[in-house]
């Protein structure tokens, strides 16, 4: 045995050695990312508890090759890739089986319940971890295959005043171990992909100036891109880049041209109504990779719709805009509406896409902009892709109206004229005076379509490359617009007009499929509400949408024939998402409501797979737990507790003081403010665009803020 014992030890030691180099490779080839960069060792997950067959969780530094794959497996950006395309190459759930699509999993997040937030946002997943966000900005990672909560992120926020249309963002971003988040106080956020936990955080503006973030941050290259809202408090919009590590700010590019930039002649030059200019970024930008171009559209100029002290086209407001991608350099533009006075700008995001045109691939993009047309481009110079000519529209020297407008070839996704047959129809009570898009108005009230609403909202469009066509959301409302006098100041609305939906009047949404080739549309569903969620496509030739009344819906891509639905328990006001697991395909969307929209809120984060086993309508919205009436006792109400219900579900819609809201009346205007009992009924059972609040509010908080509005509001007309 002694004379062995050499032996069996260098035995032992070459067998541990290869032992070693098998279990090496084993767990090398465990955690290469899909995307075939090496995982970064200081990031490795080690403190969650993943499925064996999962890869590595934590995002590397994505090159543009990996942002630019279409989305299978992972969703890794709020586009799904940084093309914005919407658009999956998972083909499992298809026109064939997709009657078969049930619950999969639901878990409640616990946040963004109260009335003033809405869910709009667009979950990341990438290797089996899902992010996503309320309309709290509360961030949670959950296990994608249980909808087990991983960990959660709670900003503090202070109290804002300066929000403009309620309490909102719309995803987040990853990238180099990190996770993304812009805040609504215009902070951007970097968080530890694995715990949540702060890396870093910067303050990109001042929110008491009205500068506010609602976009989902975009990673690309080793930067963080993120715009800023709030045009309706008179900001000077920019995008700005950030270094991915450490929030470093690396540049910024103001969509409001200064003195002697591109651009700054489109302002007056007596004046400096340029430095409050407006033109915000409301959504996440798209990149062309190749091209080394990113691409974002702007909101309206300010004041919104008082043109008479800014004349000039003011660039780059309601535009699509090219920079360099890693200089923030001018590259092109293209405005939508010129001297915009109605509130038409281009909230939704930029789409790009390869199309072959007559025999010629053409590297193009789409923007459906709020005047209910999509603006197809080449994306290379930002030329008009099938057609788009200047036209002589009508005049108003006061309001220093442009003389031409961009009128795109094809078709338009929503109406843009108030006919004399439309008002017997829809509004037999209106007696005052209606037109056409881009008819000026002054002092007396107008009524038009397309509403400052839309057109297209917030709400993603898609592109299908299967089917060449693109997909579109759009409201369909009138609007009443007066021009009235307002000062700037600092932090306060800066809208400048006055606008208005018509008490009574329907509101319709639009689902359009328009072919790119053409800007035609080749099918078309109306709804009796408005679309308002954003749209995901899949190879599978689907196309999915949320509705206001908390049904997710699937469409034949083709055909636009509707071929399934499912009942959650709220209103689905956000974009759904696809991805894979283990070669199972599911499909994931926020279901919170929405305060414009006025759907029922809450808190869910609903998944979908072909065996799921939760029917549709099978989860309850929950107890209802704003009963606290007490029998016989009388209710007082407090004008000052009214106050805090109405900053909380009001405010968004009317206004601060009950106007220059979005999406609701001017409540200084109403002819039933001043009667307390008028006021209590509207509040519980709501109205055409507002929904009934019975269910919502106490009767306790329903009497408080009649109270605020009868004594406060209505006695300060």
């Amino acid at each position: 045995m002694g004379k062995n014992k050499p032996f069996i030890v260098g035995a032992f030691l070459i067998i541990t050695l290869v032992f070693m180099v098998l279990l090496t490779i084993r767990i090398e080839n465990k955690t290469v990312d899909v995307s075939g960069d090496a995982p970064n060792p200081e990031t490795a997950s080690d403190e969650i508890d993943f499925k064996p067959e999962v890869v590595d969780p934590i995002a590397p530094a994505f090159t543009g090759v990996d942002l630019k794959a279409l989305p299978n497996e992972n969703w890794f950006a709020n586009g799904g890739s940084v093309y914005n395309q919407r658009y999956s190459t998972l083909n499992e759930i298809n026109t064939s089986n997709v009657a078969n699509l049930k619950g999969k999993w639901v878990t409640h997040l616990g946040s963004g319940l109260e009335f003033k937030y809405s869910g709009e946002s667009s979950p990341i997943v990438y290797n089996g971890v899902m992010y996503v966000n309320t309309g709290a900005h509360e961030v949670s990672a959950l296990d994608v295959k249980t909808g087990d909560v991983l960990w959660t992120y709670k900003p503090d926020l202070p109290p804002l005043e300066t929000v403009c249309c309620g309490w909102t963002s719309r995803g987040v971003g990853i990238g180099d171990g990190l996770v993304y988040v812009g805040l609504l106080d215009a902070r951007l956020v970097a968080l530890d992909q694995k715990t949540g936990e702060i890396v870093w955080e910067t303050r990109v503006e001042d929110w008491k100036k009205g500068y506010t973030i609602t976009s989902a941050p975009l990673y690309y290259n080793g930067k963080v891109y993120t715009g800023l809202a709030g045009g309706e408090y008179g900001i000077r919009g920019r995008l700005t880049a950030f270094d991915a590590k450490t929030g470093k700010e690396l540049w910024r590019f103001y969509t409001i041209p200064g003195p002697g930039e591109i651009g700054h002649d489109s302002w007056p030059s007596d004046n400096d109504s340029w430095k409050r200019g407006g033109a915000p970024v409301w959504q996440t930008p798209a990149v062309d990779p190749e091209l080394g171009i990113l691409y974002f559209s702007t909101g309206n100029a300010a004041p919104d719709l008082d043109g008479s002290i800014r004349n000039g086209d003011n660039l780059f407001a309601a535009s699509i805009v090219a920079i360099d991608a890693e200089t923030g350099a001018y590259k092109w533009h293209f405005q939508e509406v010129h001297h915009d006075i109605w509130d038409l700008d281009a909230p939704n995001p930029v789409v790009l896409f390869d199309v072959t045109i007559d025999g010629k691939e053409r590297k193009a993009l789409g923007q459906a902009g709020k005047t209910g047309w999509v603006y197809f481009l080449d994306r290379t110079n930002g030329e008009p892709l099938i057609g788009i000519n200047e036209t002589p529209v009508p005049q108003d020297e006061r309001q220093a109206t442009s003389p031409t407008q961009p009128i795109p070839v094809g078709d338009s996704f929503v109406p843009q004229i108030v006919t004399k047959e439309d008002v017997e129809k829809d509004l037999p009570k209106y007696g005052g005076t209606y037109g056409k898009i881009f008819d000026p108005f002054w002092d007396e009230a107008l009524l038009l379509k397309p509403s400052a609403f839309g057109g297209a909202n917030w709400p993603p469009s898609a592109y299908n490359p299967e089917t060449e066509l693109f997909y579109v959301l759009g409201t369909d409302m009138y609007m009443n617009f007066t021009k009235s006098e307002e000062e700037y100041e600092e932090g306060e609305m800066y809208i400048g007009s006055i606008i208005a939906p018509v008490n009574e009047a329907p509101v319709r949404g639009t689902i359009t499929a328009l072919d790119v080739k053409t800007n035609k549309i080749v099918w078309q569903q109306v709804w009796d509400s408005m679309a308002y969620s954003g749209v995901l496509t899949t190879k599978g030739g689907l196309v999915f949408v949320g509705h206001n009344d908390g049904r997710l819906i699937a469409f034949d891509a083709k055909t636009g024939n509707q071929v399934w639905e499912f009942q959650t328990d709220a209103g689905v006001n956000a974009p759904p998402v696809t991805y894979e697991v283990n070669g199972v395909q599911y499909i994931s969307v926020l279901v919170a409501g929405n305060s414009l929209a006025g759907s029922e809120h809450g808190d869910s984060l609903w998944t979908f797979a072909l065996d799921g086993d939760i029917a549709s309508g099978e989860v309850a919205a929950g107890d209802d737990t704003n009963s606290d009436e007490v029998s016989g006792q009388e209710l007082v109400a407090n004008v000052d507790e009214g106050l805090k219900i109405y900053e909380g579900n009001c405010l968004a819609c009317h206004g601060k003081g009950g106007e220059d809201g979005h999406n609701g009346p001017n409540l200084k205007l109403s002819n039933i403010t001043s009667d307390e009992q008028k006021v209590i009924e509207r509040v519980k059972k709501g109205g055409t665009t507002m929904p009934a609040f019975e269910k919502i509010l106490t009767e306790d908080q329903i009497n408080n803020v009649a109270a605020y509005i009868t004594e406060v509001i209505a006695k300060d007309k």
